[in-house]
């Protein structure tokens, strides 16, 4: 029982994060607010899920598969970010 209280806080946590992430991506305005409010979704919001996930499925190889994505979607989240400011900082110096 322990176990999946602390699953569900993580779950809680992790969705919180990411629904907060999503109403700032639609109220802020230009690109470089819209990335500062999906940094949380990435550092935050789907790495908790993925932790809530294994903590609720207990040690095995499903857990550590679910730690690996939590990791995965962290660094590909940070890449992703640095990536499209780089891309939005390059469209503008053209115009």
């Amino acid at each position: 029982m322990g176990r999946h209280v602390v699953a569900l806080v993580l779950l809680w946590t992790g969705t919180s994060a990411l629904l907060l992430s999503a109403i700032a991506l639609a109220v802020l305005p230009g690109p470089y607010p819209r990335l500062h409010a999906l940094s949380p979704a990435a550092v935050l919001g789907a790495p908790l899920v993925a932790l809530a996930l294994a903590v609720d499925n207990g040690p095995g190889r499903a857990a550590v598969k679910l730690l690996a994505i939590g990791l995965l979607l962290t660094a590909g989240g940070t890449v992703t970010t640095m990536a499209v400011a780089r891309a939005t900082r390059r469209s503008e110096t053209r115009r």
